[in-house]
């Protein structure tokens, strides 16, 4: 779906490196993007004609398991992070895909299964090491360079290009239970398991990040057939912890309703971590629609089981429909002060998700407008989007990923450290104009 060619590609193995990288495009007039892991659907790192600095050679992981620190590079894979932490029984909030980049990842704001228990991926870091517009070199964290700090912390690439992360770590048991109740679309006791799983959003324990997802079943064993091929709604959790918890939870989440099957999965948590990987290989076509909502009403919960599909008795291709669905947040994330960092909508309830991924250019139109119309279905309950689901260009996304106090101070940032928007091939926050007197 991204064809542009660079004129040329700074593969940078250190901080110097990007700084002369940096430098150069600034003296040739070369327009600059930016590549960590390669995860944005847009393909914004890749400048048509332009100077893309590619980070990917810089993906050492250092661990200091006595001070609970690791040291990231900027072009690392969450996969690189997670096995080096694992050995020493630690973790910091890392995606759910493991070939994502940490640093786009990251400057987004960075959910994960941890997140509840450690705050998101930004909560994590102690510092940033960062080249700015003007190819210097700063370090920024909540004492140095705090204002810099405060906007890396969910404010996208806009800053600057990050080279190294210093992330808090945690101790964790590496175990993991994924466990999914399914029920038949087109039954009653499907809204009334989703309505009982929202009920127990706010009081979940931080070790469980509540899920729902709708989707066309496949011909899984623990599923009756009647079902196989027919759309279904999960109503389920992802534990990380103690196994005896795990089992504790289950069985008073059980309580939810009857299912019409059922999957309990105990793995390791770095398998956990790879578990979406074959889904979102590179090589695809990929789209995206989300929001945030702060409260999951019925009349919600009624738009999320419709699928976008409309009830005029013009349906779409079941075949096309996106797959989607809810992840709680609360816990850890909501714990940190709304004007406390550049991420926004820390009162989230639960993210809504919907995305398509497929092979045939074909299939664009209908893949996608399955997912926007579910979107739409959703729009009316929404109180904004995450800045690293966008996948349409254009100012209305950044302007609904970030509350407007948070927008105005980005801008000001902005303007302090890249007043010529050299940094705008992201989801992008233009410098703020100076004032008239």
């Amino acid at each position: 779906m991204v064809d542009r060619r660079p004129a040329l590609i700074a593969r940078c193995a250190s901080v110097d490196d990007v700084v002369a990288a940096v430098r150069h495009g600034r003296e040739t007039g070369l327009e600059i993007g930016v590549r960590s892991g390669g995860h944005g659907v847009l393909g914004l790192c890749v400048p048509d004609g332009g100077l893309m600095i590619d980070l990917s050679p810089m993906g050492d992981v250092r661990v200091d398991p006595d001070r609970r620190r690791a040291w990231v590079g900027g072009g690392a894979l969450l996969r690189s992070l997670d096995r080096a932490t694992e050995p020493h029984g630690l973790a910091t909030t890392a995606g759910n895909v493991s070939h994502t980049g940490v640093g786009g990842l990251t400057l987004g704001g960075g959910m994960g299964w941890l997140a509840r228990q450690f705050g998101l991926s930004c909560d994590n870091v102690e510092t940033y090491t960062v080249v700015t517009a003007d190819g210097e070199i700063l370090r920024a964290s909540s004492e140095e360079n705090p204002d810099l700090f405060w906007g890396l912390r969910g404010g996208g690439g806009n800053f600057g290009v990050v080279t190294e992360f210093e992330f808090r770590l945690h101790p964790t048991t590496g175990r993991a239970l994924i466990a999914d109740l399914y029920f038949d679309l087109g039954q009653p006791t499907a809204r009334a398991a989703v309505r009982a799983w929202r009920d127990r959003l706010h009081d979940a324990p931080h070790q469980a990040t509540l899920t729902s997802d709708v989707m066309t079943a496949g011909d899984a064993a623990f599923l009756p057939e009647s079902l196989h091929g027919r759309p279904v709604v999960t109503v389920g959790f992802v534990w990380v912890g103690e196994m005896a918890d795990a089992r504790r939870y289950l069985d008073d989440f059980r309580r939810i309703g009857t299912p019409a099957g059922e999957s309990v999965d105990q793995r390791r948590y770095i398998d956990l971590q790879s578990i979406g990987d074959d889904r979102h290989h590179h090589g695809l076509r990929r789209y995206s629609a989300g929001h945030y909502l702060t409260e999951l009403s019925d009349d919600a919960i009624d738009a999320y089981l419709s699928r976008g599909i409309p009830t005029d008795g013009n349906g779409r291709d079941t075949a096309m429909l996106a797959g989607g669905g809810f992840q709680g947040y609360g816990g850890a994330i909501a714990e940190v002060g709304d004007t406390e960092s550049a991420f926004s909508h820390r009162e989230t309830l639960v993210e809504f998700f919907a995305g398509s991924t497929w092979a045939d250019a074909e299939e664009d139109v209908a893949r996608m407008s399955g997912a926007r119309a579910w979107a739409a279905a959703l729009a009316p309950f929404s109180s904004g989007t995450y800045v690293n689901v966008i996948a349409d260009p254009g100012e209305e996304g950044v302007g609904r990923a970030y509350h407007a106090a948070q927008l105005e101070r980005l801008a000001e940032i902005k303007r302090t450290y890249d007043p010529d928007n050299v940094f705008h091939l992201n989801q992008n926050i233009r410098p703020a104009v100076p004032a008239v007197d």
